[in-house]
């Protein structure tokens, strides 16, 4: 392996994040080749890092899964005030980090993974990658607000105007949006503009990934020829 930052090499060892690894590093718990680091030198497979005196690699399997995330739980990895995290609900034995948050009122499909290319790749605006949600309102939907939604709408608290997406009603309350960026509450933000509170929000689908039949609460692998596919989307190998 080519030499790489410290907390980064710390990180892919699956222990912690590269902030909390910069604490480890600054409160001295971290040793290379014997010698207390210090933050920002490099490392490879070639040196030895330690951690509270362990021995720490990187992982080498990639992990990737699909989990419904149910309302309630908050998209973090600590955080006191919520009820239960991610992390707390999902349980699996190596790190994990997920590309793409849903808020804690929001439910449906999360993609998990410990492959940070993977992540940086999902999470990069620029890449346009779809992202599909199933959303109900407070009140009738019109044709003027499929409209207004699909062309664009300025949202002055992010003074930003989101990206026209693809819009399709599916019941009296309810439609489908499909979007290419992940604005901070996105959907709720642009139906406020237009009058409409939201009563339910899940997503079923990023990228070729779908929610399909899987469970509330529960998560899935996802690998064979939905993986590689997801993994051509995001031209990685």
């Amino acid at each position: 392996m080519l030499g790489m930052r410290l907390n980064q090499y710390i990180a892919a060892c699956g222990i912690c994040s590269r902030r909390e690894a910069d604490k480890l590093i600054e409160g001295g718990r971290v040793c290379v080749n014997g010698q207390t680091a210090v933050s920002g030198i490099q490392v490879s497979d070639e040196d030895l890092v330690e951690v509270d005196k362990k021995s720490v690699k990187p992982l080498s399997a990639k992990v990737v899964l699909a989990y419904n995330k149910p309302v309630g739980v908050t998209c973090t990895e600590k955080d006191k005030y919520a009820e239960k995290t991610i992390v707390e609900a999902v349980k699996y034995p190596v790190r994990l980090t997920y590309a793409g948050r849903l808020d804690k009122e929001s439910e449906g499909l999360m993609i998990l993974t410990n492959d940070g290319a993977l992540i940086q790749n999902m999470m990069k605006g620029a890449n346009c990658h779809e992202k599909e949600y199933i959303v109900k309102v407070d009140k009738e939907i019109t044709d003027s607000f499929l409209s207004g939604m699909a062309n664009g709408v300025y949202l002055k608290e992010l003074e930003k105007t989101t990206r026209p997406c693809r819009m399709e009603q599916t019941g009296k309350y309810t439609f489908k949006i499909i979007l290419t960026q992940g604005l901070n509450r996105q959907i709720r933000r642009m139906c406020g503009q237009f009058g409409y509170h939201i009563k339910r929000l899940v997503r079923v689908r990023i990228m070729n990934i779908e929610l399909g039949a899987l469970k509330t609460g529960a998560y899935r692998e996802i690998q064979g020829e939905e993986l590689m596919e997801l993994y051509r989307l995001c031209k990685l190998k």
